[in-house]
């Protein structure tokens, strides 16, 4: 994801509308490695910056998305995550805690599938489901 400044320029260079609530999501967004749903980054976002809405949060996170800033994660149970980091990853979730984390594995785009009869992949995902340290 890129920094908040630069995506402040790339807002305003598509001509979204740059607020003080979007700037401080940008900040929030950067970095975060904790992969946040949207209302808990609502959350946080109301304790530094009370009257944001719900709306404004789900609508700069869709328009990042959009922009290629921010993957989506669904981890299942209907939890939507998004994740900062979009680089080449996969993730790992606790069943405990529901914590997500980054994993890398390598070779994944080489994996041969059978079974596929004609169907294109475009990107894989790999989601792992276990235990963290602290719920073990």
């Amino acid at each position: 994801m890129k920094s908040p400044t630069e995506l402040t320029e790339a807002f305003r260079a598509t001509g979204l509308k740059v607020t003080p609530q979007r700037q401080l999501l940008f900040r929030l967004m950067h970095g975060n490695t904790m992969h946040p749903t949207a209302e808990a980054l609502y959350s946080e976002a109301s304790a530094q910056m009370p009257g944001i809405s719900l709306r404004t949060v789900y609508q700069t996170l869709t328009d990042l998305a959009s922009m290629g800033e921010l993957r989506l994660i669904d981890v299942g149970a209907g939890a939507v995550r998004f994740d900062p980091n979009v680089d080449e990853h996969h993730h790992v979730i606790c069943q405990g805690c529901g914590n997500v984390r980054d994993v890398y594995v390598a070779g994944s785009q080489a994996l041969h599938i059978e079974g596929l009869d004609g169907f294109s992949v475009d990107s894989t995902s790999i989601l792992f489901h276990g235990s963290c340290a602290s719920c073990a």
